[in-house]
């Protein structure tokens, strides 16, 4: 099963499909997070301007009680007091009266501002001296730390940190309130004179504090350097660590804004130039970005709507270049199988329209030039076939026309072996011609032994007839071999013909499939170095035919010239018999006329001669006999060695037919698979 995802379809789809998804997530939220910035920036801006407002006035409000330190410590008045109630006894009614008056001093001052809780004056050992609205208790004060605090500024005013139950160990005198402290000097000898505390109510700051708006879930807290809470609508906080989530490096020296460690709380800040403390409004980042979310929100909600509208999208696209693509698939998966009459509809004129149009085209030439090859196919395999019958012909014939010079070549050599024994035999004749001559010498001096040799001629003369007798049926077998011999090479030549015919038919199939090859184009090329190989091999097989044919044709004129020879020798050899028998004839008048011997012996001897001349003829014609059937052997060899040849290259004709024939029909069931 084919994957889903190679599909053009499916992945038109996914791209189209991701590409506005992700647009669309991507401007939403990149416009989320430009808002989100923005809002933050303004806001942190706004809330900055904000606590450094709420910070003026604060110093301000905290001025003013450094203004009211400041008039305790230049009241001379007061100094004169003070300094009096060092020269007197502690114990007397001057002290307590001017302890009375100082305490009416400090009330005064009191009284001038509601927000102060109480003002007290104390010794440098911590003992009090004075106080209004309210003393502070707890033992020895010198041993706070605020106390050493007011001591080490030596003069300058203190601000001390917020307490819940107030100044001493055992304050019990309500809210929680925070303090300013001075040393006061005697101006003349510069010692200590008194401690200064003012205790301020905290809910000052608090009705400074009360008309900021820093947001909502915002808050506002005033800490120290240490980050301690000084001031924070929870009155449980007082005193506590602020938790600001930063270090105390990074509030700067007088305003910013930043963000906590964790990036959740937006801090405005303000540093306090009297107090040095930090005014800081604390503003979740969420209550910030919360209009910023309806974007955000707005967002998704847009991406689910474009991805529905991605999915109607790239459904019909799909659809729309995916199935056509599809259905040009299945119709080429139709093709590969060898159905090339599959055609695909066209119907539109887009590049899926011209694809469809293109497939159309070629599946229509792939169809023609199958049906061109297919013809081209069988009509190969007929020319084949007609070859192949052709080759075996030749095949047949060639071992024919092998068998016909066998038997020439065995009648050749029978007639060479018969000349042999032919010349040997006039070689004997010759010899006993010579003995008869000189018979009729030692005859003619020695007439005394004409009995004798009367009779030892009639042996003689028995004996040459029975050889002549035998040379004559050897001569005439030798004239019947020949005339066979004259026979076979007409044969020979008939063959020949028929061979130099089928040559030609073969030369003019071969020419045939060269031109079939040739219009078959590159599908032909094998058939047509197949044709011109049997063209090849029949020009081979014409010249060896030619030869062979050159040769017959001596043969012929050997053989005629033989024959010529031997009807001139019979004629002889006819001659020889008669004048034998007349020989005999003689020899036997002469044993039983001796009267007549000394005439009836000059016409034998006249006879002799003219056979002596005879059997000169006839022994150079048999000499002549046996050189032509020795030549006619030879040539008869080679003829057998020439046809042995031919043979061989009838049979590779034959298998290259063959060949040819089983390349046709291969090449016909590979074509039959198409269907056109």
């Amino acid at each position: 099963m084919q994957n889903v995802l190679k599909s053009v379809g499916i992945k038109l789809f996914l791209i189209f499909f991701i590409s506005i998804l992700f647009f669309v997530l991507t401007v939403g939220l990149t416009s989320y997070s430009i808002s989100k910035g923005v809002i933050q920036k303004k806001v942190a801006d706004a809330s900055e301007q904000t606590i450094v407002q709420a910070g003026s006035k604060l110093d301000l409000l905290f001025g003013v009680y450094e203004d009211l330190s400041m008039q305790v410590l230049l009241d001379e008045d007061m100094k004169k007091t003070l300094a009096d109630m060092d020269s007197i006894n502690k114990g007397s009614y001057d002290y307590l009266q001017l302890r009375q008056k100082v305490g009416d001093k400090l009330n005064v001052y009191s009284y001038s501002n509601k927000t102060i809780k109480s003002i007290n004056l104390l010794r440098s050992t911590g003992e009090p001296i004075a106080s209004s609205g309210g003393s502070i208790s707890g033992g020895n004060m010198a041993e706070q730390d605020w106390f050493k605090k007011i001591v080490e500024n030596n003069g300058k005013a203190t601000w001390l940190e917020t307490r819940t139950k107030g100044f001493g160990d055992n304050s019990n005198n309500g809210s929680a309130s925070f303090g300013i402290g001075r040393v006061l000097k005697n101006t003349t000898t510069n010692s200590v004179s008194a401690i200064l505390l003012i205790e301020i109510n905290l809910d000052s700051i608090g009705k400074e504090l009360g008309q900021i708006q820093i947001g909502d879930g915002g808050s506002t807290i005033m800490v120290s350097p240490e980050q301690k809470i000084v001031y924070s609508d929870d009155r449980t906080q007082i005193a506590g660590d602020a938790g600001l989530g930063i270090a105390k490096e990074a509030l700067g020296d007088t305003r910013g804004h930043l963000q906590n460690a964790k990036g959740d709380t937006l801090l405005a800040y303000y540093k306090s130039t009297k107090t040095g403390w930090y005014l800081i409004g604390a503003i979740p980042v969420a209550a910030l970005v919360k209009d910023a979310k309806v974007i955000f929100s707005m967002t998704w909600v847009m991406a689910f709507i474009a991805m529905i509208i991605a999915v109607v999208i790239g459904y019909f696209i799909a659809r729309m270049i995916g199935r056509p693509l599809i259905t040009l698939r299945n119709l080429m998966k139709e093709g590969e199988q060898g159905n090339l009459t599959v055609r695909m509809k066209v119907a539109t004129q887009d590049e899926i329209g011209q694809l469809s149009i293109s497939f159309n085209q070629m599946m229509e030439k792939i169809t023609a030039l199958v049906q061109q090859t297919n013809l081209s196919a069988q009509e190969v395999l007929a020319t084949a076939s007609e070859l192949s019958d052709a080759s075996k012909k030749t095949a047949t014939s060639a071992k024919e026309i092998a068998v016909a010079t066998e038997e020439i070549a065995g009648g050749a050599s029978s007639l060479a072996v018969e000349s042999e024994r032919g010349n040997e035999l006039t070689h004997n004749i010759a010899v006993q011609m010579k003995s008869v001559v000189e018979a009729n010498v030692v005859m003619g001096t020695a007439a005394s032994d004409v009995q004798k040799s009367s009779e030892q001629g009639i042996t003689y003369m028995s004996e040459l007839i029975g050889k002549t007798n035998a040379t004559e049926s050897m001569t005439r077998s030798m004239v019947e071999k020949v005339d066979n011999l004259k026979e076979s090479t007409r044969s020979i030549r008939k063959i020949l013909e028929v061979l130099g015919n089928m040559t030609k038919q073969t030369n003019i199939l071969s020419l045939n499939a060269t031109i079939e090859a040739a219009r078959a184009g590159a599908a032909g090329k094998g058939f047509m170095v197949v044709a011109d190989e049997i063209r090849k091999l029949a020009d081979q097989s014409r010249q060896s035919i030619e030869i062979v044919g050159q040769i017959t044709e001596k043969i012929q004129k050997e053989i005629d010239e033989t024959v010529n020879v031997l009807s001139q020798a019979y004629p002889i050899f006819q001659e020889q018999i008669l004048s034998v028998k007349e020989a005999d004839s003689i020899f036997k008048q002469v044993q039983t006329h001796m009267g007549g011997f000394i005439h009836q012996l000059s016409e034998v001897t006249e006879s002799i001669s003219q056979l002596e001349s005879s059997q000169l003829v006839l022994t150079d014609a048999m000499s002549n006999v046996s050189a032509v059937a020795q030549q006619s052997s030879a040539t008869s060899e080679e003829v057998a060695s020439l046809s042995s040849e031919q043979l061989s290259i009838s049979s590779g004709l034959v298998r290259l037919s063959d060949k040819l024939e089983e390349l046709s029909s291969t090449l016909q069931a590979s074509l039959s698979k198409f269907q056109v």
